[in-house]
């Protein structure tokens, strides 16, 4: 396995990317991966049409991204994103968490078009869960896109810069899953857990040192420690960490298809760490084409 390419961490158009599953794994194939991660998030809808386009050559991890908030002292309200990957999608706990959380985004989308609406701005939450697959999360992606559509800003990234940010008043706190009972509920199914770009600071507030390790002891498999928004010092800081707590290293791109620059495989995993965190899953089969 010492020379695979393996990508844990990609976004179709099911959830927040501009790929179709199909079109994710026809990617990722012509970006020469050899394993590629369908991590949706909140939701396993798109597992069966990636499966289903697999090019020859190419492997899927079943997974999704979870959409979680750390309930320690002091950090209450940060909030988490955990990979979960191989776990069994017909688990009644993660079906039941997978729609509380997809209502509540879309509740969210709503409030918050409504916000923006007040001060004018285009955008129209029926139009924009219109163009969504009925069990697609809505989120704020989605409004950032109908900001370009509308020609107000001529990307993702500006939208969230000028309007979609912490500080322009249209933010709407969500309700996601407290972290540990996330990890329980994954482990439960089969599946295993990476804490995804834990220390992307540029992204908001970052849990701490101490509550990583307090989640290894419930279970967390593993830290996404080779990320776009990780630089150089913040992934030494984190491999440090994960070879004292004993969890696996990850690489991925986040990638997102056209709504972010970041390529496909721009990160990858090494070969033996994907080995570990499959010899620690039972839920879901790796599918192969």
């Amino acid at each position: 396995m010492g020379s695979m390419r393996i990508d844990l961490h990609t976004h179709s158009l099911v959830s927040d990317g501009t790929d179709t599953p199909a079109e994710l794994v026809y990617t990722a194939a012509r970006a020469g991966l050899d394993v590629v991660a369908l991590t949706d998030h909140d939701t396993t809808a798109g597992w069966a049409a990636a499966t289903e386009a697999l090019p020859p050559g190419l492997t899927l991890v079943p997974g999704a991204e979870l959409s979680c908030v750390s309930e320690h002292d002091g950090e209450r309200g940060v909030s988490v994103h955990l990979l979960a990957y191989l776990f069994d999608p017909d688990s009644p706990a993660i079906i039941e968490e997978q729609r509380r959380l997809r209502d509540a985004r879309r509740r969210r989308l709503r409030a918050i078009a409504a916000r923006m609406a007040d001060d004018g701005l285009p955008v129209d939450p029926e139009e924009i869960l219109g163009l969504l697959p009925p069990d697609s999360p809505a989120g704020r992606p989605h409004l950032a896109q109908a900001l370009v559509r509308a020609g107000l800003v001529s990307t993702v990234d500006q939208a969230f810069a000028e309007y979609l940010g912490n500080g322009h008043g249209y933010l709407v706190p969500r309700q996601d899953t407290p972290v540990g009972d996330a990890i329980r509920m994954i482990a439960a199914a089969g599946g295993v857990t990476v804490f995804a770009h834990p220390f992307a600071r540029s992204r908001g507030r970052v849990v701490s040192a101490d509550t990583i390790a307090e989640l290894a002891e419930q279970g967390l498999t593993g830290l996404e420690v080779d990320h776009p928004n990780h630089d150089e010092r913040t992934r030494a800081e984190l491999r440090g960490l994960a070879r004292e707590l004993n969890l696996v290293q990850t690489g991925s791109s986040d990638y997102h298809g056209t709504n972010k620059t970041t390529p496909i495989g721009a990160e990858t995993t090494d070969p033996e760490a994907f080995e570990a965190l499959v010899a620690k899953a039972s839920g879901a089969q790796l599918a192969v084409g």
